[in-house]
């Protein structure tokens, strides 16, 4: 990922902020385990495409199994480890890959207090570009949960909701809710082709 970045970072035209479970990867609920890691069909492919476009891809992800005791840290990694691994095969990469391990604001014990990393909030965001130097470029958020399009909405970025994971789900409760998405995906292939258009990269 190191490589990818430091021969990528001067040429970027644009980031996608993408989810993990339920947008990239098949959402079992709280993954502890590498081996039982999917990837959702054409995840892979969609990912060579933004890639190939010129667009920086980091990964934004909840993993609130860290601070549950479901999962430890190293597990995390190591499924991320696998991740790569699988991505790389089918010519594919991150640029970045952010998580939050703390539990959601509503499960705090009274005087604990909320993280600023967990999606909705922007932290994972403001990290990623001071690190991978992100500042100024185009950014589309995509994912299959509210979070995801709250965040977008915080960035402000644009945002696609992907029908895949919770997505369904989510596009039903957008018509009595403030947040909207840009665009709404069948999955993360057809989310990757209208990223691509609407940001003019299209050959």
């Amino acid at each position: 990922m190191q490589n990818a970045f430091e021969s990528s970072k001067a040429s970027w035209r644009g980031v996608v902020w993408l989810d993990r479970d339920g947008t990239l990867v098949d959402d079992p609920g709280y993954l502890s385990d590498p081996a039982a890691l999917k990837l959702l069909p054409n995840g892979p492919r969609a990912i060579a495409r933004l890639n190939a476009a010129g667009l920086c891809v980091v990964l934004i992800t909840n993993q609130s199994g860290i601070a549950r005791g479901l999962v430890s840290r190293e597990t995390v990694d190591r499924i991320h480890e696998k991740l790569s691994a699988e991505l790389a095969s089918e010519g594919a990469h991150l640029d970045g890959i952010y998580l939050c391990p703390h539990l959601p604001r509503e499960e705090l014990e009274e005087g604990q207090q909320a993280c600023s990393c967990r999606k909705p909030q922007t932290g994972l965001v403001e990290r990623a570009m001071r690190e991978l130097h992100l500042e100024g470029l185009s950014s589309i958020v995509v994912g299959d949960k509210m979070s995801d399009l709250e965040l977008a909405r915080r960035i402000p970025s644009r945002s696609v909701l992907v029908l895949t994971g919770e997505g369904r789900a989510t596009r039903d409760a957008l018509e009595n809710s403030p947040v909207k998405a840009d665009h709404v995906s069948e999955d993360l292939r057809t989310a990757a082709e209208w990223i691509i258009q609407t940001l003019g990269l299209s050959r």
